[in-house]
């Protein structure tokens, strides 16, 4: 597992490095097969964030903890993150014994056009094919209340979506 440490707004010492390489590194435990996981600890104010995204088999697992210790924000994401894994851990399993893995690390630009209408992210993923309960448990892992896929069976971009009520919603072009 290569553990990729990034800080905003906070001097990274060797402490805190080995800290979250030993409390990150823990996943492994449930799998070898995690990519580049991305730890980004941010300090605004008073408030210390960890956020970690960890790419595994073209599923992105990604947690995110706010404390006012960065010591607790790393345990709490490291918590969360495991409670996902062993939430969909038949899932994941499945999924990582049928499929091969690919290198999946989404890109990121910023475009700044206009003043008001200002595109502030722009992302690039892969769009693999999957079905929609695939989509809806990619959507969950990574905390997110919708996920756009390419369906597995229409080979269409698909949309999926937390309704406001807790129901899913599918999003389909109209042919």
């Amino acid at each position: 597992m290569n553990i990729i440490i990034r800080g905003k707004h906070i001097e990274l010492t060797d402490a805190l490095k080995e800290y979250v390489m030993k409390r990150v590194g823990k996943l492994e435990k449930y799998s070898d097969e995690f990519m580049d996981v991305q730890v980004t600890l941010l300090v605004e104010r008073d408030r210390h964030r960890v956020e970690v995204t960890a790419p595994i088999h073209g599923m992105i697992l990604r947690g995110e903890e706010e404390t006012e210790d960065m010591y607790s924000s790393i345990d709490m994401v490291v918590e969360k993150l495991e409670r996902q894994i062993d939430k969909y851990r038949t899932r994941i399993n499945k999924r990582m014994r049928s499929k091969v893995l690919k290198d999946h690390e989404p890109k990121q630009a910023v475009m700044n056009d206009e003043p008001h209408e200002e595109i502030v992210r722009n992302k690039k993923f892969p769009a693999k094919p999957m079905s929609v309960e695939e989509a809806i448990m990619q959507m969950n892992l990574i905390g997110h209340t919708f996920f756009v896929f390419t369906n597995a069976e229409s080979q269409e971009m698909n949309v999926v979506y937390l309704r406001n009520n807790g129901d899913y919603g599918l999003l389909q072009p109209q042919t």
